[in-house]
């Protein structure tokens, strides 16, 4: 009869037991203390690529030379920068396609502390979603977690070094004109289109650092990094 109790008992804390653990616990298979150790190496990985990829793009040339991230005029501006250059307005071209990679490249340095911020509040839940998902899923948390930040804080940047440049007057003149005999109208807005461009060149890289930690053995450059991604 006390078998049968226990038993019965058994079926019935099992599950509550179950309930009660940590799911990355069992989604790894592993002990309490290796869960924190999973979360540790996940929080060290994403520091280590969005240092490397911010620290890369902001240096100069950063922007505008990496075909990868390069900022282009808008492609509904494109026509108009052709017809330029075929009048000899190449230089005036290139001048411009080089303030708005000097804007993104300026913007990129103060993306550190945003990550950072992020990803240390990352708790056990995103850590699962992470492990669980594809090879840029830390990735895609940082968008959109840090995104609306990473705007607010690049806009500024980007809208100061286009004024100091005077590019931004030069743009906003030159197309509020152009839109009035054109069907192809030009977002005047050039500081909204820089913005989205540095932000889209910066998870690029973020995504290639996942992506390298991920899959090489040489970029894990910590024990901790090591275990964790030697696991998977």
């Amino acid at each position: 009869m006390l078998r049968k109790v226990f038993f019965f008992l058994g079926l019935f804390l099992f599950p509550c037991w179950l309930i009660a653990q940590n799911p990355l616990d069992l989604l790894r298979g592993k002990g309490s203390s290796n869960s924190g150790e999973m979360v540790t190496g996940l929080k060290e990985a994403l520091e280590k690529g969005t240092q490397a990829a911010s620290g890369r793009l902001s240096k100069e040339n950063g922007f505008l030379q990496d075909a990868a991230v390069k900022i282009l005029l808008p492609p509904e501006a494109q026509a108009v920068e052709r017809t330029a250059r075929q009048f000899g307005l190449g230089r005036q071209a290139d001048q411009l396609i080089t303030s708005l990679n000097r804007a993104a490249e300026s913007a990129c340095t103060d993306a550190g502390p945003i990550f950072i911020a992020a990803i240390r509040q990352m708790n056990v839940t995103d850590a699962v979603s992470i492990v669980r998902g594809t090879d840029t899923s830390a990735t895609q948390f940082l968008r959109r977690t840090c995104s609306p930040q990473l705007t607010n804080q690049f806009r500024p940047v980007i809208e100061q070094a286009l004024e100091k440049t005077g590019t931004t007057k030069l743009w906003r003149d030159f197309f509020s004109a152009t839109n009035r005999f054109s069907r192809n109208q030009v977002n005047t807005d050039l500081t909204a289109y820089v913005t989205d461009r540095a932000l889209q060149g910066l998870f690029h890289y973020v995504a290639a650092e996942e992506r390298e930690i991920r899959k090489n053995p040489l970029a894990r450059t910590s024990d901790v990094l090591k275990k964790v991604f030697g696991q998977q």
